[in-house]
């Protein structure tokens, strides 16, 4: 018997993906972080490419959900979680690196071609420079880090794997979507 989708069943599949997505994120970033750039405080993310790629992949709102609710998992394990920090300047802030390239870029409507990989790259490096200003400043305003201090230290540690990871890993994660979910789904 061939299943139906509603357009409920498909906007459900990204919505748990994100979530799930979130979940990753959070535990990843608290516990697979091997490089240590100020140690107990700062660790180079390798896998800060996961909002972004969540967003291009599965929709902006379900790159946001996967952002933003990574980094107050994040934060909770990690012990770092400031309520006005991370709940509102660096979980929006995140949620943006994987809000607006899911809404700048579709796999669906743009190529992957050597050109697409690039533009997402480059969306990735602005989304991610504007994240990490912001998120320097409040760490600034707190009074927890100077600014250029964390801006350093957190471009190395966010930045760069953003940059890298995303183009290198959209086309594998989009055959891998594709055939988990052959009806189809509908970015979220």
């Amino acid at each position: 018997m061939a299943t139906t989708y509603t357009k409920e069943q498909n906007t459900l599949f990204p919505i748990v993906l994100a979530l799930v997505g979130a979940a990753a994120t959070g535990v990843l970033w608290a516990y697979a972080n091997p490089i240590q750039l100020v140690p107990g405080v700062i660790q180079w993310r390798i896998f800060a490419f996961l909002p972004c790629l969540v967003g291009i992949l599965l929709g902006p709102r379900s790159g946001f959900i996967c952002g933003y609710l990574g980094t107050v998992i994040w934060s909770l394990l990690a012990g770092t979680f400031i309520p006005a920090h991370s709940l509102i300047v660096d979980g929006i802030a995140v949620g943006l690196t994987g809000f607006i390239p899911g809404m700048l870029f579709d796999p669906a409507r743009s190529s992957l071609n050597r050109a697409g990989l690039i533009k997402i790259a480059l969306i990735c490096l602005l989304v991610g420079l504007g994240m990490v200003v912001v998120v320097s400043a409040s760490l600034a305003y707190l009074g927890i880090f100077p600014f250029l201090w964390a801006l350093t230290y957190l471009g190395l540690s966010d930045v760069v794997p953003m940059v890298i990871g995303t183009p290198l890993l959209v086309i594998p994660a989009l055959k891998i979507l594709k055939s988990a979910h052959p009806g189809g789904f509908t970015r979220f």
